[in-house]
Protein backbone atom coordinates (compact mmCIF):
# COMPACT_ATOMS: atom_id res chain seq x y z
CA UNK A 1 0.00 0.00 0.00
CA UNK A 2 1.22 3.24 -0.83
CA UNK A 3 2.13 5.51 1.78
CA UNK A 4 0.39 9.00 2.28
CA UNK A 5 2.47 12.63 2.72
CA UNK A 6 1.22 15.45 4.19
CA UNK A 7 0.65 18.39 2.29
CA UNK A 8 0.33 21.93 4.00
CA UNK A 9 -1.98 23.38 1.37
CA UNK A 10 -1.40 27.35 2.06
CA UNK A 11 -4.58 29.37 -0.44
CA UNK A 12 -4.95 32.76 -1.03
CA UNK A 13 -8.65 33.63 -0.04
CA UNK A 14 -11.55 36.05 -1.56
CA UNK A 15 -15.05 36.77 -0.69
CA UNK A 16 -16.21 40.03 -1.76
CA UNK A 17 -19.11 39.68 0.38
CA UNK A 18 -17.03 39.24 3.66
CA UNK A 19 -14.89 42.43 2.46
CA UNK A 20 -12.58 44.28 -0.02
CA UNK A 21 -9.13 42.53 1.05
CA UNK A 22 -8.06 38.88 0.49
CA UNK A 23 -6.79 36.69 3.16
CA UNK A 24 -5.00 33.65 3.48
CA UNK A 25 -5.77 30.38 4.76
CA UNK A 26 -3.76 26.90 5.65
CA UNK A 27 -4.83 23.59 5.30
CA UNK A 28 -3.65 19.91 5.70
CA UNK A 29 -4.63 17.14 3.62
CA UNK A 30 -3.08 13.66 3.25
CA UNK A 31 -2.71 12.72 0.14
CA UNK A 32 -0.93 9.35 -2.35
CA UNK A 33 2.51 11.29 -3.86
CA UNK A 34 1.09 10.72 -7.25
CA UNK A 35 -2.49 12.06 -6.49
CA UNK A 36 -2.71 15.53 -8.42
CA UNK A 37 -2.67 18.99 -6.46
CA UNK A 38 -6.54 19.29 -7.49
CA UNK A 39 -7.04 16.06 -5.48
CA UNK A 40 -6.10 17.61 -2.89
CA UNK A 41 -7.91 20.67 -3.44
CA UNK A 42 -11.07 18.31 -3.78
CA UNK A 43 -10.06 17.03 -0.57
CA UNK A 44 -10.70 20.50 1.54
CA UNK A 45 -13.35 21.89 -0.59
CA UNK A 46 -15.72 18.37 0.28
CA UNK A 47 -14.29 17.68 3.51
CA UNK A 48 -12.62 20.54 5.24
CA UNK A 49 -14.36 23.95 3.69
CA UNK A 50 -17.31 23.83 1.68
CA UNK A 51 -16.89 27.42 0.79
CA UNK A 52 -13.80 27.15 -1.03
CA UNK A 53 -14.71 28.40 -4.76
CA UNK A 54 -12.42 27.00 -7.43
CA UNK A 55 -12.79 26.27 -11.31
CA UNK A 56 -12.36 22.44 -12.40
CA UNK A 57 -13.52 20.24 -15.42
CA UNK A 58 -12.09 17.50 -17.56
CA UNK A 59 -9.26 17.16 -14.64
CA UNK A 60 -6.83 16.00 -17.62
CA UNK A 61 -5.35 18.93 -18.31
CA UNK A 62 -7.40 19.64 -21.58
CA UNK A 63 -10.05 22.17 -20.64
CA UNK A 64 -7.82 24.65 -18.90
CA UNK A 65 -10.04 25.98 -16.50
CA UNK A 66 -7.96 24.90 -13.32
CA UNK A 67 -4.84 27.27 -14.44
CA UNK A 68 -4.05 28.69 -10.63
CA UNK A 69 -0.53 30.25 -9.31
CA UNK A 70 0.91 27.11 -8.07
CA UNK A 71 4.38 28.38 -5.93
CA UNK A 72 4.58 31.28 -7.69
CA UNK A 73 3.91 29.84 -11.40
CA UNK A 74 1.65 29.12 -13.54
CA UNK A 75 -0.09 25.68 -13.62
CA UNK A 76 -3.06 23.64 -14.08
CA UNK A 77 -3.65 22.02 -10.70
CA UNK A 78 -4.70 18.63 -12.18
CA UNK A 79 -1.02 17.97 -13.98
CA UNK A 80 0.60 18.87 -10.66
CA UNK A 81 1.84 15.81 -8.48
CA UNK A 82 1.51 16.29 -4.84
CA UNK A 83 5.34 14.68 -4.53
CA UNK A 84 6.34 17.74 -6.29
CA UNK A 85 4.80 20.25 -4.29
CA UNK A 86 5.18 18.22 -0.57
CA UNK A 87 5.52 19.08 2.29
CA UNK A 88 4.13 22.71 1.41
CA UNK A 89 2.39 24.79 -1.35
CA UNK A 90 0.77 27.91 -1.90
CA UNK A 91 -2.14 28.22 -4.54
CA UNK A 92 -3.01 31.49 -5.79
CA UNK A 93 -5.51 32.97 -8.34
CA UNK A 94 -3.71 33.83 -11.59
CA UNK A 95 -2.53 37.30 -11.92
CA UNK A 96 -4.03 40.15 -14.41
CA UNK A 97 -7.54 39.11 -14.08
CA UNK A 98 -10.12 40.33 -11.74
CA UNK A 99 -10.99 37.95 -8.76
CA UNK A 100 -14.59 37.14 -8.09
CA UNK A 101 -13.94 34.61 -5.44
CA UNK A 102 -10.66 32.81 -4.34
CA UNK A 103 -9.47 30.49 -6.99
CA UNK A 104 -11.85 32.31 -9.35
CA UNK A 105 -11.09 34.58 -11.63
CA UNK A 106 -12.93 36.51 -14.38
CA UNK A 107 -12.54 35.23 -17.77
CA UNK A 108 -14.76 37.64 -20.13
CA UNK A 109 -11.35 40.13 -20.46
CA UNK A 110 -9.24 37.61 -21.50
CA UNK A 111 -12.04 36.15 -23.73
CA UNK A 112 -12.51 39.56 -25.33
CA UNK A 113 -8.80 39.75 -26.63
CA UNK A 114 -9.06 36.20 -27.88
CA UNK A 115 -11.88 37.27 -30.02
CA UNK A 116 -10.69 40.62 -30.99
CA UNK A 117 -8.19 38.56 -33.57
CA UNK A 118 -10.56 36.44 -35.49
CA UNK A 119 -9.62 33.10 -34.04
CA UNK A 120 -11.43 31.31 -37.13
CA UNK A 121 -10.91 30.20 -40.28
CA UNK A 122 -11.85 32.97 -43.20
CA UNK A 123 -12.52 31.38 -46.48
CA UNK A 124 -14.72 32.90 -48.70
CA UNK A 125 -14.83 30.77 -51.34
CA UNK A 126 -17.79 28.22 -52.33
CA UNK A 127 -18.01 25.70 -50.50
CA UNK A 128 -15.87 22.54 -51.58
CA UNK A 129 -17.37 19.16 -52.19
CA UNK A 130 -14.77 17.66 -49.89
CA UNK A 131 -12.62 18.77 -47.38
CA UNK A 132 -9.46 21.68 -48.28
CA UNK A 133 -6.84 19.63 -48.25
CA UNK A 134 -3.20 20.93 -47.12
CA UNK A 135 0.04 19.22 -47.47
CA UNK A 136 1.76 17.90 -44.38
CA UNK A 137 4.03 20.82 -44.39
CA UNK A 138 1.67 23.07 -44.52
CA UNK A 139 -0.24 21.61 -41.83
CA UNK A 140 3.33 21.77 -39.63
CA UNK A 141 3.66 25.41 -40.23
CA UNK A 142 1.07 26.25 -37.43
CA UNK A 143 0.77 22.66 -35.89
CA UNK A 144 1.92 23.77 -32.28
CA UNK A 145 -0.22 26.75 -31.98
CA UNK A 146 -3.31 24.41 -32.80
CA UNK A 147 -2.34 22.78 -28.73
CA UNK A 148 -3.41 25.75 -27.04
CA UNK A 149 -6.62 25.20 -24.42
CA UNK A 150 -7.26 28.74 -23.25
CA UNK A 151 -6.23 28.29 -20.04
CA UNK A 152 -4.85 31.41 -19.97
CA UNK A 153 -1.61 30.76 -17.96
CA UNK A 154 0.87 32.54 -20.59
CA UNK A 155 -1.50 35.61 -21.07
CA UNK A 156 -1.35 36.10 -17.01
CA UNK A 157 2.16 35.41 -17.10
CA UNK A 158 2.64 38.10 -18.89
CA UNK A 159 3.98 41.46 -17.15
CA UNK A 160 2.64 43.59 -20.01
CA UNK A 161 -0.64 42.25 -19.65
CA UNK A 162 -0.65 42.75 -15.81
CA UNK A 163 -0.03 46.74 -16.60
CA UNK A 164 -1.83 46.98 -19.86
CA UNK A 165 -5.25 45.88 -19.83
CA UNK A 166 -5.62 46.81 -23.47
CA UNK A 167 -3.22 44.23 -24.88
CA UNK A 168 -4.29 41.62 -26.47
CA UNK A 169 -1.88 39.05 -24.90
CA UNK A 170 0.00 36.00 -26.06
CA UNK A 171 -2.90 33.51 -26.17
CA UNK A 172 -4.65 35.67 -28.67
CA UNK A 173 -1.54 35.71 -30.32
CA UNK A 174 -1.02 32.23 -30.87
CA UNK A 175 -4.97 31.81 -31.78
CA UNK A 176 -4.04 34.18 -34.22
CA UNK A 177 -1.02 32.44 -35.18
CA UNK A 178 -2.54 29.58 -36.07
CA UNK A 179 -4.78 31.19 -38.64
CA UNK A 180 -2.42 33.50 -40.06
CA UNK A 181 -0.38 30.63 -41.13
CA UNK A 182 -3.28 28.13 -42.23
CA UNK A 183 -2.64 27.72 -46.21
CA UNK A 184 -6.69 27.64 -46.17
CA UNK A 185 -7.49 30.91 -44.48
CA UNK A 186 -7.97 34.24 -46.47
CA UNK A 187 -7.99 36.63 -43.63
CA UNK A 188 -4.61 36.71 -42.42
CA UNK A 189 -4.33 40.70 -44.05
CA UNK A 190 -7.03 41.63 -41.26
CA UNK A 191 -5.80 39.56 -38.64
CA UNK A 192 -2.64 41.15 -38.85
CA UNK A 193 -3.62 44.63 -39.36
CA UNK A 194 -5.64 44.08 -35.67
CA UNK A 195 -2.40 42.55 -34.38
CA UNK A 196 -0.16 45.67 -35.99
CA UNK A 197 -2.03 47.90 -33.77
CA UNK A 198 -0.77 49.65 -30.78
CA UNK A 199 -2.52 47.22 -28.23
CA UNK A 200 -1.44 44.07 -30.44
CA UNK A 201 1.87 41.94 -31.20
CA UNK A 202 4.56 44.50 -31.16
CA UNK A 203 3.51 44.97 -27.09
CA UNK A 204 5.54 42.18 -26.37
CA UNK A 205 8.43 42.65 -25.02
CA UNK A 206 9.96 39.09 -25.15
CA UNK A 207 10.14 38.09 -21.37
CA UNK A 208 9.81 34.38 -22.41
CA UNK A 209 7.20 33.96 -19.13
CA UNK A 210 4.54 32.67 -21.50
CA UNK A 211 6.37 29.89 -22.96
CA UNK A 212 7.59 28.64 -19.63
CA UNK A 213 4.45 28.92 -18.07
CA UNK A 214 2.26 27.31 -21.09
CA UNK A 215 1.24 23.62 -19.64
CA UNK A 216 1.04 22.85 -23.38
CA UNK A 217 4.65 23.36 -24.19
CA UNK A 218 4.01 25.70 -26.93
CA UNK A 219 6.56 27.77 -27.82
CA UNK A 220 4.58 31.08 -27.20
CA UNK A 221 8.13 33.74 -27.96
CA UNK A 222 8.50 31.92 -31.21
CA UNK A 223 4.69 32.32 -32.42
CA UNK A 224 4.42 36.23 -31.14
CA UNK A 225 8.02 36.76 -33.27
CA UNK A 226 6.70 34.53 -36.22
CA UNK A 227 3.69 37.11 -36.23
CA UNK A 228 5.52 40.21 -35.57
CA UNK A 229 7.80 39.01 -38.61
CA UNK A 230 4.71 38.62 -40.92
CA UNK A 231 3.42 42.35 -40.35
CA UNK A 232 6.62 43.83 -40.96
CA UNK A 233 7.57 41.65 -44.19
CA UNK A 234 3.89 41.55 -45.26
CA UNK A 235 2.92 37.87 -45.85
CA UNK A 236 2.59 34.86 -43.76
Amino acid sequence: MTETVSLQVKIRRFNPEAGDAPWWDTFTVDAEPTDRLLDALHEIKWRQDGTLALRRSCAHGICGSDAMLINGHNALACKVLVKDVAPKVTVEPIRGLPVLKDLIVDMEPFFEQYKSVLPYLINDQEEPERERLQSPEDRERYDDTTKCILCAACTTSCPVFWGDDGYVGPAAIVNAHRFVFDSRDEGSKERLQILGEKSGVFRCRTTFNCTDECPRGIKVTKAIQEVKRAIMFDRP
